[in-house]
């Protein structure tokens, strides 16, 4: 993926702070912005027990803060290879930046696509959103199995999206490791398919929690996205 995507601003209406653009600083910059893990709008144990505290602690703390260090390092480390000219190294570089960059952007989507069912999580979609998953998928029940079968047919670890394209029109489709969906499709909804995101409560019953996550998805934020 070239280094011009990750300059592209998050489509999304509600765009978290710390996450509004993966820019890469200029040759001579002396202002280096530094991306920061972004806030849960719920505690961790408020998922279950679709998504257990443990993992939702794990997941947010440890995995996610990971990749906002990979991505931080990375891109001050890009900016002295530039500084140097050294283009070998900006070539190096440019696959950490993707992906910690792009792990970075998918989870802080994804915490925002999940919500306590205190908070509407769970619900099933509505409005324009909702007639247009009926109207390819038959039903959400019909979407959710697409979904799901996405989800299945991911191999080692990535990520099904719910995206629409610059037409409107939406769909599914899956990135590997932390691939971000980016360019001509915007992100609506996304489910992790790492084993990190379930392990620790499922073990190797991944279609379960792909099955109980639908009972905290929050279709708000997707419908936010989609409408913007």
């Amino acid at each position: 993926m070239s280094l011009l995507l990750l300059r592209s601003r998050i489509s999304t209406s509600g765009a978290i702070a710390g996450v509004r653009r993966l820019a890469l600083p200029a040759a001579g910059s002396g202002v280096r912005m530094k991306h920061t893990l972004p806030k849960l709008q719920y505690d961790y144990c408020a998922l279950e027990p679709a998504i257990s505290g443990k993992i939702m602690e794990l997941h947010h703390s440890k995995h996610h803060q990971a990749y906002v260090d990979g991505l931080n390092d990375a891109v001050e480390k890009y900016a002295d290879a530039l500084q140097k000219e050294d283009v070998n190294q900006q070539i190096v570089l440019q696959s950490l930046i993707n992906f910690h960059g792009g792990g970075h952007l998918n989870h802080s989507l994804f915490w925002e696509n999940l919500a306590p069912k205190s908070s509407s999580g769970g619900e099933p979609p509505s409005g324009a959103l909702e007639t247009e998953i009926n109207s390819i998928w038959g039903s959400y029940d019909g979407f959710k199995e697409a979904m799901n079968a996405a989800l299945v047919g991911v191999q080692g670890s990535g990520w099904a999206w719910l995206v629409k394209d610059e037409t409107g029109r939406i769909g599914i489709t899956t990135r590997a490791n932390q691939d971000p969906v980016v360019g001509k499709l915007k992100p609506l909804l996304g489910i992790d398919a790492w084993e990190h995101a379930y392990y620790l409560q499922y073990e190797n019953r991944k279609k379960e929690y792909f099955n109980a996550i639908w009972d905290v998805i929050n279709w708000k934020a997707a419908e936010t996205r989609f409408e913007a």
